[in-house]
C-alpha cells in the first residue's frame, strides 16, 4: 500500500492550530503580565478577532482533513482518528484538487455515505510546480475513469 496523504497533515491539523492560538493567548498575557491590568478594550477585541478569523479559516481548510489515505490498488484505505474505511474506486464519483490552497487539498466526492461522510478531503503531498494540478489527483481521476462501475 502506498501512502497517497501528506506526511505533514498532523502538524497542519495539531501542531499549527496549537501555535496560532497558543501564540495570541501567550500575546494578551503577556500584555497583562507586563502592565499588571486589564489593557484598553480594542486591545482584547483584535486578538479576539485575528482568533475568530483563524478558526474559521482552518474550519474550512484543516480541521476537516482526514489523517491519512493509503492507496490499495482497486481501493482507498482511509483513516481519520480510531475510524477506517475501505473504498473501491468505483464508489468515488469524482476527484477535485484545490491548487492554490494551502494546505493543499484533494476532495474525493463519494457515491456512498460513509461513517466519514460522501465527502473526504485529504492534504495533498506538498510540491513544487503550485500552478499545476496534483499528479496525485490527476492519476486517481484518470483511474476512476477507468474503474468498472
Amino acid at each position: 500500500m502506498r501512502r497517497i496523504s501528506s506526511k505533514l497533515t498532523y502538524f497542519y491539523k495539531r501542531v499549527f492550530p496549537a501555535l496560532w492560538f497558543g501564540a495570541i493567548a501567550l500575546t494578551v498575557a503577556a500584555v497583562v503580565v507586563a502592565s499588571g491590568q486589564l489593557p484598553p478594550l480594542p486591545f482584547l477585541i483584535v486578538p479576539g478577532a485575528i482568533a475568530l478569523f483563524g478558526y474559521f479559516v482552518m474550519d474550512k481548510l484543516v480541521f476537516d482533513l482526514v489523517d491519512e489515505v493509503l492507496d490499495d490498488k482497486e481501493a482507498l484505505i482511509i483513516k481519520n482518528g480510531r475510524a477506517h474505511e475501505r473504498v473501491d474506486l468505483r464508489d468515488v464519483v469524482g476527484v477535485g484538487f484545490m491548487r492554490f490552497a494551502n494546505p493543499p487539498r484533494i476532495t474525493l466526492h463519494l457515491r456512498k455515505k460513509t461513517s466519514l461522510g460522501s465527502r473526504v478531503s485529504f492534504c495533498a503531498p506538498m510540491r513544487i510546480a503550485l500552478h499545476s494540478a496534483s499528479p496525485i489527483a490527476k492519476e486517481l481521476a484518470e483511474r476512476i475513469d477507468r474503474s468498472p462501475d
